[in-house]
C-alpha cells in the first residue's frame, strides 16, 4: 500500500515532561491502526498532532496526498451542545443530512432528533453523546477517520454495529482504545507509545500482547547473555592480571639468572598486560554500547483480601418489577446469586443494569417483588459517577486511618497501586481519571469484603492496569457482580450472566463466550454475506483488496478469542481460507 503520511523524528513536550521523544512512522492508505499506551502516554496528544490540533516542537509530518479530509472522533466529556448545534447549523447537502439520519438510526439512537434542530444536545445519556457525535463526523465521509475511545458508554449492539463500520470503511483509520475485544475485531496493526518512543506491532491486539511479551523475554535473555558474558571477561581480567604478576615476579627473582630467562619473563609479562588492556577494552565497550537491560511497564499490582463466604445463597430475587413512569425497565423476573459466583450483567443501554445494582444495595426501590440480601455479607461498590470521591481531599485523606500499623500497609498498597511519596499527597482533583479510578479501587481493597458489585470498573483504566485488575479478581474469592461494556472482562472473569431482555432479567449459566457467540452468530452470518455482495460489486481492484484485508483482520480477531475445538472456530478459519483465496485471486 502507498505511504499516506510520515511522521518524522516528532517532538512534543510539555514543561518538563518529555511527551513524545522524536518519533517516526509511517501510515499507510488502508491501515487500521491501533495507538495504545498506558493512561498519559501521548496518545490523544498525538492524535491531535495528526489532525493539526496541536503543534508539535519539533520534527515534520509529510502528507503524502492532498485534499485529505481528517474525521476526528474525541474522547467522551468533549463535545457540548454549542459544537453540536454549530455542525448542525453548517450548510450541508441533502446526501449528508440523509446519511447524517441513517448513521443515527443505525447506532440505535432511539430519540427523534432531526440533524438541523436545537437543544437536544443536553437531555441525551453519555452513550447517546458519543453515537450521535459518531453519526456527525461519519455523514461527512472522512478518507481519515481517528477515533479515541469511542465505545466509552456504548452498549454492546453499539459496539458491534462500530466493529462492522470500521471493517467496511474504505479510508485509514486511527484507534485509541483500552477495549481489548474492539482492537481485535478492527485493527491490523498496533503502534504502541511508552517512555515517549513508538513501536509498531503488524497484528492485532492479541498479537500485539503476545508478541511485546516475546520481545521483552528475548531482550531479557539477550541481556542475561551479555551479563554473563560480562561476568566471564571480569574473571579472565582478573586471571591475566595474577599471570601478569607472576611473570614480572619472575623475571626479578635471583634464581633467574641470565639475560635470557629475564627477557623470556619481561617478555611474558608483557604479553599478559597487552591481554589484560583488550580485556579492559571489551568490557568497556560493552558497558558503553552493550544492550540495556529492558524496562518492564509500571507496576500495578491489584490485589484483593481474601473473602470471609458465608452462606450459600447471599441474593435472591422473588418476581421483581421496576419502571419509571410509564416506562417498565423489568418485571416477573426472579433470580439467585450463589456465594463465589461471578455475574455479568448482560443488556442494551438504559436497560436498567445500574437500577438494579442500586435495587440491590436499597438504594432504589422496587415497584413489585422482593429481594432478599444476607445480612452477613460486607458489601463494596464502585459506581460509575464516583460521588464517592471528594476531590478537595488528598490521596491519603481519602481513607480512615485509625493506626500506624494501617497507615503503612495503605501506603505500601498506594505504593503498588502506582502512587509514589508525592502522589498519596496531592489533591485527588489534580489526578487523572484513570488515578482516580485506582483510589477507588484501593478503597475496595484494603477493606475484607464479601462481595464486589462493580458497575463499569474499566472506565478511564489503560490496558494494562485493565489486565491487573482482572488477574486480581480472578484470586478473589468472593463474589463477584459485574456491569461492563468490556466483552474480555466478562468473558475471561464471569461464569454467569443476568442477561436483561424484553423487559426480563432471565439468568445463564455457564461460560459468556457460548451466550455472545449465539447472539452474534446469525448477525455475523448476514453480515458476511453483505460485505461479499458489497466486495462483489466492486469495480477497482485496489478497493476490493482493502475491503478483503479488513475482513481478514477482522475474522483473525475472531480466531484468536475462539476455542479452536467450537463449531465457532471451524466456521470462522472456513471465512478466513475463503477471504484468503479471494485475495490471491486479486493479487493475480
Amino acid at each position: 500500500m502507498a505511504v499516506l503520511l510520515s511522521l518524522i523524528n516528532v517532538n512534543k513536550e510539555f514543561g518538563q515532561n518529555i511527551i513524545l521523544n522524536n518519533i517516526s512512522f509511517d501510515i499507510e492508505e488502508g491501515d487500521r491502526i491501533g495507538l495504545v499506551g498506558l493512561n498519559g502516554s501521548g496518545k490523544t496528544t498525538l492524535a491531535n498532532i495528526i489532525c493539526g490540533g496541536i503543534k508539535f516542537d519539533k520534527g515534520s509530518i509529510k502528507w503524502y496526498k492532498e485534499n485529505i479530509k481528517v474525521g476526528y472522533l474525541k474522547q467522551d466529556g468533549s463535545y457540548t451542545q454549542k459544537i453540536i448545534d454549530e455542525y448542525h447549523n453548517e450548510v450541508r447537502d441533502e446526501v449528508n443530512i440523509k446519511d447524517f439520519l441513517q448513521i443515527s438510526s443505525c447506532l440505535n439512537i432511539k430519540r427523534d432528533i432531526n440533524p438541523l434542530s436545537q437543544g437536544e444536545f443536553n437531555s441525551l445519556s453519555g452513550g447517546e453523546k458519543m453515537k450521535l457525535a459518531l453519526a456527525n463526523i461519519l455523514s461527512y465521509n472522512p478518507n481519515f477517520l481517528i477515533l479515541d475511545e469511542p465505545t466509552n458508554y456504548i452498549d454492546y449492539e453499539g459496539m458491534q454495529w462500530i466493529i462492522e463500520k470500521a471493517k467496511s470503511y474504505k479510508g485509514t483509520l486511527l484507534i485509541i482504545s483500552h477495549d481489548r475485544y474492539f482492537l481485535d475485531s478492527t485493527v491490523n496493526k498496533v503502534i504502541e507509545i511508552s517512555k515517549g518512543v513508538t513501536n509498531t506491532y503488524y497484528g492485532n491486539y492479541s498479537f500485539y500482547r503476545d508478541e511485546k511479551k516475546r520481545r521483552y523475554e528475548s531482550e531479557i535473555n539477550q541481556y542475561n547473555i551479555q551479563q554473563y558474558n560480562k561476568l566471564k571477561i571480569e574473571k579472565e581480567i582478573n586471571k591475566l592480571k595474577e599471570w601478569s604478576q607472576k611473570a614480572h615476579k619472575d623475571s626479578t627473582k635471583k634464581q633467574a639468572v641470565g639475560l635470557g630467562k629475564k627477557e623470556y619473563f619481561r617478555a611474558k609479562a608483557k604479553k599478559r598486560d597487552k591481554q589484560v588492556k583488550s580485556k579492559i577494552k571489551q568490557l568497556e565497550k560493552l558497558n558503553l554500547e552493550g544492550i540495556k537491560k529492558p524496562k518492564e511497564d509500571k507496576r500495578i499490582d491489584f490485589k484483593f483480601n481474601n473473602a470471609i463466604l458465608k452462606g450459600t445463597r447471599i441474593i435472591e430475587a422473588f418476581n421483581i418489577e421496576k419502571g419509571f413512569s410509564s416506562r417498565i425497565l423489568f418485571k416477573d423476573s426472579s433470580f439467585y446469586i450463589m456465594r463465589g459466583e461471578r455475574v455479568g450483567i448482560f443488556g442494551p443501554n438504559g436497560c436498567g443494569k445500574t437500577t438494579l445494582l442500586k435495587i440491590l444495595l436499597d438504594k432504589e426501590k422496587l415497584d413489585k417483588g422482593d429481594v432478599f440480601l444476607s445480612k452477613s455479607v460486607s458489601i463494596g461498590y464502585l459506581s460509575q459517577e464516583g460521588l464517592d470521591i471528594d476531590e478537595a481531599l488528598s490521596v491519603i485523606e481519602m481513607f480512615d486511618i485509625k493506626s500506624r500499623q494501617q497507615e503503612g500497609r495503605l501506603r505500601k498498597l498506594l505504593n503498588n497501586m502506582g502512587f509514589d511519596e508525592n502522589m498519596i499527597i496531592q489533591k485527588v482533583s489534580t489526578l487523572s481519571y484513570g488515578e482516580i479510578t485506582r483510589v477507588r479501587i484501593t478503597k475496595l481493597i484494603i477493606k475484607d469484603l464479601d462481595l464486589l458489585i462493580m458497575d463499569e470498573p474499566l472506565n478511564h483504566l489503560d490496558i494494562y492496569s485493565r489486565e491487573k485488575l482482572e488477574e486480581a479478581l480472578k484470586d478473589y474469592e468472593g463474589t463477584i457482580i459485574l456491569v461492563s461494556h468490556d466483552r474480555y472482562m466478562i468473558e475471561n472473569l464471569c461464569n454467569c450472566l443476568l442477561v436483561f431482555k424484553d423487559n426480563k432479567i432471565k439468568k445463564i449459566l455457564g461460560d459468556p463466550r457460548e451466550h455472545f457467540d449465539k447472539i452474534y452468530v446469525k448477525e455475523k452470518e448476514n453480515i458476511f454475506k453483505s460485505n461479499k455482495n458489497q466486495i462483489n460489486h466492486l469495480k477497482d481492484a485496489k478497493d476490493k483488496k482493502m475491503l478483503i484485508e479488513n475482513e481478514i483482520s477482522y475474522v483473525l480477531g475472531e480466531l484468536s478469542r475462539l476455542s479452536k475445538d467450537s463449531k465457532e472456530y471451524n466456521d470462522m478459519d472456513k471465512k478466513f481460507k475463503d477471504l484468503i483465496n479471494d485475495k490471491r485471486k486479486l493479487d493475480y
